[in-house]
C-alpha cells in the first residue's frame, strides 16, 4: 500500500496534537490540588506520551519523519489554562472544561481521518489511530465525571 504525503501530513498533525496534550495534561496536573484529579491528569499525561511514541512508530514505519514538537495553537492554548487557573476560583472544573473541549476537538481530528474517503489507511494505522480514539472518549467521560463532581 502506498504511503501518501498527505497521509504523511494527516498523521503528523496528530502527532502534534498529541505532543500539545500531553503537555497540556502535565500542566493542568500542576495547577490542581485534589489528589484524584491530579492523577487523572498525569495518567491522561502519560497515555498520551505513549501515544506519540506510537505515532511516531508508525510514521517511521513507512519511512517518513515524525514532528518533535507541538504546534503554536497547543502553546496558546496552554496560556489560555494558564490565564484562566489564575482567575479561576474553582481550578479543577476550569482544567476540567479545558479538558473537555480539547477532547472533543481530538476524537473530532481522529475522526477525520478515520473517515476520510480519499486514501485508504493501512490496517496497522487505522487499529491504532482506533485505539487511541476509544481511549480519548474513555478520558472525555471520565472528566465530565469529574467536572460534574466539581462544578
Amino acid at each position: 500500500m502506498k504511503y501518501t504525503v498527505e497521509m504523511s501530513y494527516k498523521l503528523n498533525e496528530l502527532l502534534e496534537r498529541t505532543y500539545d496534550a500531553e503537555k497540556g495534561f502535565k500542566q493542568a496536573a500542576d495547577k490542581v490540588d485534589n489528589k484524584t484529579i491530579k492523577q487523572f491528569f498525569l495518567d491522561s499525561h502519560n497515555q498520551r506520551e505513549n501515544f506519540g511514541k506510537e505515532l511516531k512508530a508508525e510514521i517511521m514505519s513507512f519511512g517518513e519523519q515524525p514532528e518533535d514538537s507541538g504546534s503554536t495553537k497547543g502553546s496558546i492554548h496552554r496560556s489560555w489554562i494558564n490565564f484562566k487557573s489564575v482567575f479561576s476560583s474553582n481550578n479543577e472544573e476550569a482544567m476540567l472544561e479545558e479538558v473537555h473541549r480539547g477532547e472533543k476537538e481530538a476524537i473530532e481530528t481522529y475522526n477525520d481521518i478515520l473517515q476520510d474517503k480519499d486514501f485508504v489507511l493501512p490496517p496497522t494505522t487505522e487499529s491504532l489511530l482506533m485505539k487511541h480514539r476509544n481511549a480519548i472518549r474513555n478520558t472525555l467521560e471520565t472528566a465530565n465525571i469529574f467536572e460534574t463532581a466539581v462544578s
